[in-house]
Parts: C-alpha cells; structure tokens; sequence
C-alpha cells in the first residue's frame, strides 16, 4: 500500500501517534512522528508513491520532527529533529521543518550505514549504466541530476551515492531532490512535468524547494545498478560543454574527498573505491546548458 491511499486526516493522525508512519525509503525502513502541517504535507506532495511497512517490518530510523517546547511553538516557533531519541542538531525555524527532514535522513543515512562506501554524489541510470557527479555547494549536480531525471533517466540518488562493499553496485535511495536558489527556477522552466514543493527561504542553504521523485524510479528502488562513468561537474555561467577524460589518480583522489566513511571504512574503503575507480570512465565536466549535457550523457549509454 502506498502513502498516496492515506487521507490527510489518517496520515495526519497516524504522525501525529506514538506509532508514526512507517515508509520503505530505497533499502531503508524509516518510522516518523511529527504534529507539524508542514511535514504532513510535504509527504502528500513528494512521497505519495512510496510504500508503506506493516507493523512489524524492522525500522533502521525511528525519527521525529516537533517543536522543542511549548514556550518556542509560540513565542519563537522551532522545530528539533531527533533520532532515536537522540537529537544531533540544533532546532531550526518553524517553516523549515519539512526540509530539516530531508537534511536530518540525510545525516542517518551517511552516519550509519557503512555497509556502503557512501560518497557526496547525485547518481542516475540508463541503459543499466550508473553515471556518478560528485559535486561540493554550487558546482550544479543537483540541477544536472533533476535534468537528467525529468529526461527520463533513473534517479538512484540526488545526495549520497551508495556502493556495496561486498560487490560494488550503486544501490538506489531514490528520494526528493533538493534543489535551492536559482536551480529551482531552472528546473521550473526546464520541464512542466517538474513538482516542486513548497520552497523555503532563508535557510542555512539559502532557498531550497524539493522535486518529487518519479514512480518508476521508486518501484525500481531494489535494483542496484553498476556504475560506468565518474563525472565531477562543475556548472559554469556562458561555459561551452567541455567533458575532459581525467586520470584514474586525480579520480581517486578526489572520490576520496568527496566520501562520507571512507575514512570509517579504512582498507575497506580504499579497495571499495578503487575498484570503483578501475571500472568507471572518469571525468571533468562543465557546462552552461543543461539541453546540451542531457545530450552528450545520453549519447554515452546508446
């Protein structure tokens, strides 16, 4: 059953309980609890196709998102996220409560699942080719990733690309994809099958607003895919589209940079990622035009 056959009223009761809404989120199990409008909302508008557990399915995250006291909900409202009871941020405004739970399952995820080298990377699949951007604030991966997605290519992941460190294949947590500032109005106009949610501004990360995952990307959640290319992007105004091989070294090195555990897994991490390295053709890659790069990339897996 998916979260979309909920009403608002039962999904809103049902967050607002000790038990929570329990959502399979790519291998991932997640429970949250939340009384916030703003939470109920953003999962009617961005993860209505996902599934929903039965009672008893193991939970990876028990996760809740409230506000933090009486005294704040109304003379300053906040929201706190916490994990396990546990609450590894400071509170953040009100509003931006629905984005606190899309940065919060980031941190879970990257924090507590080294089954997978888990690198800093949007990741999509076509033709059974996974193509990695790793990418640091600004550099234009997400934008690239939301492109590549509303042309037809499978979303894995727009955040954190994970590889298995037992055979190497990217395995898909498909997710909204977080788009801020000018990238929101790009994508806006780039495609009218673009949803965006509601778009916050103000935050740490300036204006952010969340593009809602396609269908078939979610229901192929369970079919990793093997990675082919490794591009690091950079998003440079007025720039002719240039994709320069790169050495397999200067790959390597800055994968590493870009890896959430790879410090964490120690030797496990360096083969993982240099069997990574080995397999993939590697790159630099700037670009003013989102059109011309869908055309290359799409050009690389015919």
């Amino acid at each position: 059953m998916k979260l979309s056959s909920l009403s608002t009223h039962t999904l809103k009761q049902s967050l607002g309980n000790h038990l929570g809404i329990k959502l399979k989120i790519g291998g991932f199990h997640i429970c949250l609890t939340s009384s916030i409008d703003n939470v109920t909302q953003h999962l009617i508008n961005l993860y209505g196709d996902f599934e929903l557990l039965h009672d008893d399915d193991f939970i990876d995250f028990h996760v809740e998102l409230n506000a933090p006291s009486l005294a704040r909900r109304l003379f300053r409202p906040q929201v706190s996220f916490s994990f396990d009871g546990h609450v590894p941020f400071k509170p953040l405004p009100y509003d931006q409560a629905a984005a606190m739970f899309e940065w919060g399952l980031n941190w879970c995820i990257a924090n507590h699942s080294n089954q997978y080298l888990i690198i800093h990377a949007a990741v999509v699949e076509r033709n059974g080719q996974a193509f990695i951007f790793p990418g640091t604030p600004g550099s234009g991966k997400s934008t690239l990733c939301a492109a590549l997605v509303l042309s037809g290519w499978r979303l894995l992941s727009d955040e954190m690309t994970l590889i298995s460190t037992v055979d190497g294949m990217v395995h898909p947590v498909p997710r909204p994809i977080s788009l801020k500032n000018q990238s929101i109005d790009v994508i806006h106009h780039f495609s009218d099958q673009a949803f965006i949610g509601q778009v916050v501004k103000d935050t740490a990360k300036g204006t952010v607003g969340h593009l809602r995952p396609p269908n078939a990307s979610i229901e192929q959640s369970a079919m990793p895919a093997k990675p082919t290319k490794l591009i690091f992007p950079k998003y440079k105004e007025a720039s002719e589209t240039q994709l320069l091989e790169l050495s397999k070294g200067k790959s390597m090195m800055r994968a590493a940079e870009d890896c959430f555990n790879y410090n964490v897994l120690g030797s496990q991490g360096f083969d993982v990622l240099g069997n990574l390295i080995d397999q993939c053709d590697c790159y630099t890659f700037e670009y003013s035009q989102l059109t011309e790069a869908i055309q290359l990339f799409t050009q690389l897996t015919d």
